[in-house]
C-alpha cells in the first residue's frame, strides 16, 4: 500500500479585515477597548469607517494525497489555492484544523520565493538548498544541471536583483525542482515565463512525478493540469467541491465558468497591500458602458482596467491575454506599449483608468478568460489579475447561417475577400 505524503485534517484559515495595528501600543489598546465597548474608533478620522470582520480563506478542508501522486489544485481568483500551499509549505499557519506531511517539501510560491536579492545566483541556491535541508556535497553535485536549466550560466555570480523576473523564475524552479525533494509545491508563477520555458518547466515536474515524488501544481491553465496530473482538487470560496480524475474535475471548473461568468473583478482586500502597483478592477463593457451576462458577437466590447501606482514610474505596461474557458489556451495577447507615455513617459502615482476596444466579430461564441498584468521595463512583473470571464452570444443566428458552428474555433473574423475572373 502506498504510503500518504500529505494529509489535511479540517483546516480552515481566517484573516483579519481592516485596520491590524496603530504602530503606537497605546492607541492600539484605545482602539481596542472601544470595540470592545462597541464604541466609536477614537483613532478613526470623522466619518471615516472600518471594515472590521473576518475573511475566511479556507473553510475545513480536508483531503490526502499519496506518495507519488501529482495531484492539481483548480479554481477561481479567492478560491484559496495559495493560502493551502502556503500552509502546507508552513509560510503561514491554519487557523484550525491538521496537518502531516511526510518528506521535504520545495515550494515555488512566488518569484524568487527564499532568495536574497543581495547575493549572487551561486550563493542563493547555496542557500536555499541549505533551506530544503539539503547538504553541501549535495547541492555540488547538482549544481551544473540546475544553472544549465535555468539558463543563467552568464549570471550565476551577479547578484539576483540585478536578475528580470524571468531569470528570477527561472532559477527558483530550477532549484526547487533538482534538489530531490519528496514534495515538489508549484504555484501557477509559470505563467511570467517564455512559452518555450513553461513546456521544459512541465516536462520537469512530469520527470519528477515519474521517479516517485509528490507534485502539487496551481494553474488556470486546463489543458496543463489535464496532461501532468491524474488527480484534480477543486477549492470554491475556500472549500473543496470536487476531488478526482482531472478530467472530469476540470469539466466541472469550465462548466461553473460557463454558467456563472463574472464581467467585473475587484481586487480581493487583502491583495494589495505593500504592492508598487495592483490591478484594482476590470470590467467588460458593452458599447453603451455596461456590464452584463453575455455579449452579442456583432458588438464591439470594452475592456476597462483600473489600477494603482505608489510613487510615479516610467516604463509602465499594461498586457491582457484573453483565454477560451473551453481550451484554456491563449486567444489574443495584447499591450498598451504602442502608447508613447508607457515607453517613454512616467505615469503619476495614484489610480489610473485605461480602456482597449475589442471589435464586433473577433472571438466566436463561447465563454473567454481575462488575465491582465502590469510590467516594468521588458521583465518586471508588478501584479497580475485574472478571475474575470464573460461570454461571446449569437443570438441572432449568424454563426449558424454563415455555416461555420463553432467546432473549436474561437475566431470569428471578418476578413476582405476578392475575387478575379477566370
Amino acid at each position: 500500500m502506498t504510503a500518504t505524503a500529505i494529509s489535511v485534517e479540517s483546516i480552515s484559515k481566517r484573516y483579519q479585515l481592516g485596520v491590524i495595528n496603530h504602530g503606537v501600543l497605546f492607541r492600539d489598546i484605545q482602539s481596542w477597548w472601544a470595540r470592545a465597548r462597541s464604541l466609536p474608533d477614537p483613532n478613526l478620522k470623522i466619518g471615516a469607517r472600518t471594515q472590521a470582520g473576518n475573511f475566511n480563506a479556507l473553510q475545513d478542508v480536508s483531503f490526502s494525497v499519496r506518495a507519488g501522486e501529482t495531484v492539481g489544485i483548480i479554481g477561481r481568483n479567492g478560491a484559496g489555492k495559495s493560502t493551502l500551499l502556503k500552509i502546507l509549505s508552513r509560510v503561514t499557519a491554519p487557523s484550525s484544523g491538521r496537518i502531516r506531511v511526510r518528506g521535504r517539501i520545495a515550494s515555488l510560491l512566488e518569484v524568487g520565493t527564499g532568495f536574497h536579492p543581495e547575493l549572487t545566483g551561486r550563493e542563493n541556491v547555496f542557500l536555499n538548498g541549505a533551506i530544503l535541508g539539503m547538504t553541501k556535497p549535495e547541492i555540488r553535485r547538482k549544481f551544473d544541471e540546475i544553472v544549465d536549466f535555468a539558463e543563467v550560466g552568464a549570471f550565476i555570480d551577479t547578484p539576483v536583483k540585478r536578475y528580470s523576473s524571468g531569470m528570477y523564475v527561472r532559477l527558483a524552479f530550477a532549484v526547487a525542482a533538482h534538489l530531490e525533494p519528496e514534495i515538489l509545491v508549484v504555484d501557477e508563477v509559470l505563467a511570467v515565463g517564455d512559452h518555450e520555458f513553461q513546456k521544459k518547466c512541465i516536462g520537469k515536474m512530469q520527470d519528477v512525478g515519474a521517479h516517485g515524488r509528490t507534485v502539487l501544481f496551481v494553474s488556470h491553465n486546463m489543458t496543463a493540469v489535464n496532461n501532468l496530473c491524474a488527480r484534480s482538487i477543486l477549492l470554491r470560496s475556500g472549500q473543496v467541491v470536487a476531488d478526482g480524475p482531472s478530467s472530469d474535475v476540470t469539466r466541472l471548473y469550465l462548466k461553473a465558468l460557463d454558467q456563472g461568468e463574472q464581467a467585473r473583478w475587484i481586487c480581493p482586500p487583502d491583495s494589495s497591500a505593500g504592492k508598487q502597483a495592483y490591478i484594482a478592477e476590470m470590467a467588460v463593457l458593452d458599447p453603451q458602458g455596461t456590464v452584463r451576462e453575455g455579449y452579442e458577437l456583432t458588438e464591439d466590447l470594452r475592456l476597462r482596467i483600473r489600477y494603482h501606482l505608489s510613487e510615479a514610474m516610467g516604463g509602465i505596461t499594461l498586457g491582457l491575454q484573453v483565454s477560451s474557458d473551453e481550451t484554456g489556451e491563449t486567444i489574443i495577447s495584447l499591450s498598451d506599449s504602442e502608447l508613447e507615455r508607457s515607453r517613454l513617459g512616467v505615469r503619476r502615482a495614484g489610480e489610473h483608468i485605461t480602456e482597449v476596444r475589442l471589435p464586433n466579430r473577433l472571438l466566436n461564441t463561447g465563454v473567454y478568460s481575462l488575465r491582465i498584468g502590469i510590467s516594468r521595463g521588458r521583465h518586471e512583473i508588478l501584479d497580475v489579475a485574472e478571475g474575470l470571464a464573460f461570454r461571446i452570444i449569437d443570438s441572432v443566428g449568424i454563426v449558424q447561417y454563415l455555416g461555420f458552428e463553432r467546432k473549436g474555433s474561437q475566431l470569428a473574423m471578418q476578413l476582405p475577400w476578392t475575387e478575379e475572373a477566370a
